[in-house]
């Protein structure tokens, strides 16, 4: 049984926006950005100032599943 939660209430993916990326809902920021900014060197408060379409709540949300996907005993 999968526990994982769902993440549709902050990400949305549609052919036709973004070209069917991940993007966080309500915006065009791809998912990838906020991953590519962070590996950079980012900080989230500086991600979320250059992408101000997009909450800080998102991003949580989306770490949070990320670092519970990670911890999840392999199958």
């Amino acid at each position: 049984m999968d526990t994982t939660p769902s993440l549709s209430h902050i990400l949305e993916r549609n052919p036709d926006k973004v070209s069917g990326a991940w993007v966080f809902r309500g915006t065009r920021v791809p998912v990838a950005a906020l991953f590519e900014n962070l590996k950079d060197g980012a900080t989230i408060d500086q991600f979320l100032e250059w992408f101000p379409g997009v909450t800080r709540l998102q991003v949580e949300a989306l770490l949070d599943y990320e670092l519970m996907v990670l911890n999840q005993p392999a199958s």
